[in-house]
């Protein structure tokens, strides 16, 4: 017996059993990540925002930066003139950085073999450095290759 064909239009469609697509498409973007458009500025700002008129204004806003930046520098040019006085000069030439954070006092070295040698000095240093300041609770060296 030959096979039986229907005609196109008795046949079902392809799509039949599927569910409707239209329910299932993703939502259209939010406003705030469409590229078109202005976006809305930050209303909670408590100071409004303008622009400088010259550099004295620049520098005014930024003096507590400033001011923190400068202390840091005078800090770590102490610190480096106290330990060229009291640490062989074989060391001090090999230091990288001096850094007072809080209670503690960081050394850095150029590497871990310098830095091992500079534990051992500091160790015997630390009750002059906690006499030279006393905020100064802990020392720590660390390694810091030079740039």
């Amino acid at each position: 017996m030959a096979p039986r064909f229907r005609p196109v239009a008795l046949r079902p469609h392809l799509s039949a059993g599927l569910p409707k697509i239209s329910n299932f498409n993703m939502p259209n973007k939010l406003h705030r990540n469409k590229r078109s458009g202005t976006r809305k500025l930050a209303t909670n700002v408590s100071k409004p925002f303008r622009a400088p008129h010259s550099v004295k204004d620049v520098l005014a806003r930024a003096t507590p930066t400033l001011t923190r930046v400068s202390d840091q520098a005078s800090r770590q040019t102490y610190w480096r003139d106290w330990l060229t006085k009291h640490v062989p000069a074989e060391l001090t030439t090999r230091l990288s950085g001096v850094v007072e954070r809080e209670d503690t006092l960081v050394i850095f070295a150029e590497s871990a073999a310098w830095s091992a040698r500079l534990r051992y000095v500091m160790q015997e240093l630390e009750g002059q450095i906690k006499q030279a300041r006393p905020t100064i609770q802990h020392v720590s060296v660390r390694v810091m290759p030079k740039a």
